[in-house]
This record gives structure tokens, sequence and C-alpha cells, in this order.
């Protein structure tokens, strides 16, 4: 009976414990993650304030967001092409109302005939463009860049861990019209390990690396808010500070305040942008070049061994022809065979058939050409003729040619020449003393 009321409670706080864990997984995982907005097709202008009447609350706020179209399109002409808004021309809002894609609200107080409010104007870029005269309303990029948002408040650094004011005016800027190519991250998955404060401080080139190429990125840029607090609730001090590359070279920075805690979030929204100007400045200064050292390291070069060049041989032909030796004697014949074996340049000669008193004919294998054989014929005192690839050959006389002598043996350079044996002197007698001759040897 004990065991029995011992397990119920204990089976109990089970439950509950695994009903935590499964609600603190959901807050959890419900505290990160902002997915950026898309603005890859539309033109804003933001922050145009309008105050107008009409007959009743309708009127006044149609013909607000009429106003807000014309100053959008005259504040985005302005902005294309770096000229003053009275540069701008007038566009008939029928115009207008077809290449406006959406009005947002920013602030707005209605009345019942009277309208003020701070709008936000998209245009759709593909039908817009041939109005601002900006062909497809692109404009010169960079190469991707990830960005990585820190916010420092109480002394503590995060980035995309928990949901933030920061992270929330990035993901809500549109990164349409800025010369800056974002790769901005939600915080989902694995992004809080990968994105976050202190990957921006660790100098390792192969990490970065790898990071950049996991988000298809080329380059880093570092955005980081470093908000004050006077007290909760109360006014407060922002520093922005924007970096670039793995080493954290710092492109500038401002700052920054806001009268209470409901006009933080306006104040990171004005902070985007003056961040994105200050990244802006720093590429058309150059200063956004990508760090040789994200590089990967050139391959080791291999030397391969010389490679022996083959000697060219002079290209020889070897042709066969047919040789007709004409004679009434077999000797003719032997001859005509011994003179075609020993000519230079022939590497057979194979009778065919043997005709001793009539017209034989054999097969030549020849280096050269027909005219060379019977020029080397004819130098050996035969009557040569040619008919194709025939050759005809018979003696001038009633007997054969005769065969050259062998060329003279040359003696071998390394024996030594033969030398004479030298006579013996006679022994040379010399006087003594004596006046005798003594014998010498």
């Amino acid at each position: 009976m004990l065991r029995r009321r011992l397990a119920a409670p204990i089976l109990v706080l089970l439950v509950v414990i695994g009903a935590s864990a499964v609600v603190y997984a959901q807050l959890e995982s419900a505290d990160r993650g902002i997915a950026p907005i898309d603005s890859s097709g539309t033109l804003e202008i933001t922050g145009i304030h309008v105050d107008v009447g009409g007959t009743d609350a309708q009127s006044a706020r149609y013909a607000g967001w009429r106003m807000a179209q014309r100053q959008g399109f005259r504040a985005l002409w302005a902005k294309m092409h770096n000229l003053p808004i009275a540069q701008a021309p007038n566009m008939p809002d029928g115009t207008l109302d077809q290449i406006v894609s959406s009005i947002n609200v920013e602030n707005e107080q209605i009345g019942p005939n009277r309208y003020i409010a701070d709008l936000g104007v998209q245009f759709d870029r593909a039908k817009a463009a041939e109005f601002l005269g900006v062909e497809g309303g692109q404009v010169q990029r960079s190469v991707p860049m990830l960005l990585i948002p820190i916010t420092i408040t109480a002394g503590s650094a995060t980035s995309v861990e928990l949901r933030n004011s920061w992270q929330r005016a990035w993901a809500q800027f549109r990164t349409s019209q800025s010369p800056i190519d974002y790769v901005r991250v939600s915080g989902t998955s694995t992004d809080p390990m990968l994105i976050n404060a202190a990957l921006t401080l660790r100098p390792g080139r192969g990490w970065w690396r790898n990071v950049i190429d996991l988000y298809g990125a080329a380059d880093i840029l570092v955005a980081e808010v470093q908000l004050q607090r006077l007290y909760p609730g109360g006014p407060a001090r922002a520093r922005f500070i924007a970096r670039h590359g793995p080493d954290n070279q710092i492109v500038g920075g401002f700052t920054l305040t806001a009268q209470n805690s409901d006009q933080i979030p306006a104040m990171m929204a004005q902070g985007v942008q003056r961040m994105d100007q200050l990244f802006a400045q720093a590429l058309a200064a150059g200063a956004l070049a990508r760090d040789p050292s994200l590089n990967l390291p050139p391959q080791p070069v291999i030397e391969l061994p010389p490679e022996e060049k083959e000697v060219a041989k002079p290209a020889t032909t070897n042709n066969s022809f047919q040789v007709q030796v004409t004679g009434g004697d077999v000797s003719v014949y032997n001859f005509a065979m011994a003179h075609l074996r020993t000519l230079a340049g022939i590497d057979s000669a194979t009778p065919q058939q043997i005709n001793q008193s009539g017209t034989s004919y054999i097969l030549v294998s020849y280096h050269g050409d027909i005219s060379q054989l019977a020029a080397a014929l004819s130098a050996r005192g035969w009557v040569v003729e040619t008919a194709g690839t025939v050759l005809r050959m018979k003696s001038s006389s009633s007997k054969p040619p005769a065969l050259p002598p062998p060329p003279p043996a040359q003696p071998s350079a390394a024996a030594p020449p033969a030398t004479k044996p030298q006579a013996q002197q006679p022994p040379v007698k010399t006087p003594t003393a004596s006046g005798k001759p003594d014998k010498q040897e």
C-alpha cells in the first residue's frame, strides 16, 4: 500500500516535468528567428509625412495616400539620380496607381475630416523602371556580404540567439535600393551557433571561409550597436559601429538617442539606414575590398622533370619498282643482280621471273624515286629506260659492266704506328792514364 501511495505522486511529478520541458522548448524556439523580408522586386520610400483634410475621414485618407504617392515618386527619382528633389518630374495619379505596389502605414491619426500620417510607398521595380529612367531599376552592387548584427547591452553581447530590436530592424530593412548585397540570416536552425558575437573575434581564416561559403557570401560585415538605458522604460542612448572583414576593421560610427523604450524600434530602423549609408560610402571609396587571406591558399607547384625531346629523324621513302633486265647471256642477268644488290639505297632485289636469253623481271625495294635509281645504274655503265614504275636496264656492249672495286680498308686508329729498331752503337774506347784505350760497355 505504501509503494502505491508513493508511485502516484512520482508519476504526476514526471508528467509535470515533461510537460514543462515541452513548453520551455516551444518558448525557446519561439524566441528565435526573424525571417528577412524579400525586397528584390520593390523600391521603397519611407517617412513620408502627410496632413490633409476632406469632407469625411475616408476622403481625407484617400487624399493623403494620393499625396504620399506623388511625394514618394519624386523622392525615389531624386535618390536614383542623385539630384535635388526639386528637379524630379511630376507623374499623373493614374500612372502612379499602376506602378505603386503598396502603401505602408507607419503612424496615422484619422479625424472626422482630417488625416495625419507617416507613410511608406513601395513601387514595383519592373513597372517603375521606365519612368525612373533606370534600366530595370538596377544599381551597381557589391559582392555578397554576410551581415552579423550584434547588440551589446548590460554587458552582454548577443546576435541572433534571441529576438531583439536590432535584428528585427535589419530583417525589415529593404535592401533593393542599397549598393550592398546583404546576406541576412533568420536566426533559426544552426544560425545561433554559427553567427554570434564570439565568431567575430575568431582570427582563424579557415573557420571564416567555411562560414561564408555555407551562406553563399564572399565577405563579412558586422553591424554593432551598444545600447544604454538611463533606467527601465526611460531614455536610451545607442552607439552604432560598422565593421568590415574578419579582423573587424572599423568603417564608421554614429550615436542616436530615444526618449523612451517605445521609440527604440524607430531608433534602430534609423540606425540601419545610416549604417547602410556608411557601408555604401565605404564601397564607393574602395574600402570594402575582400581580405586576400580569405582566399584558399594556392596549390603547391610540383616541378616535373624536363621532357627529353626526341630528335626528328629524316623521313625516308621506301618504294618498290619492277626492274627488267634484257640480255642474250646469263652473265648479263647475274651482273645485273650483283649491281642491284650492291647499289646504295636498295634494301632488297627479289627475282620474279628469270629468262636467260630474254628479259628477266626483278622486284626492287629502293629508298628514293625511280629517277634516282636510274641515275645510279647509269653511272655504273648500264643503259636505262623508265616508264612509270618500271625500269629497263641492259648492257651497252656484248659484255655486262664490271662491278666497282671494293673501297680500300682504312687503318685502325687504335693501333700504334710501327717504329724501326734503332741500330746498336759500337762501344766507345777512351784512353787511360797509361795511354792504352779502355773499353767501356
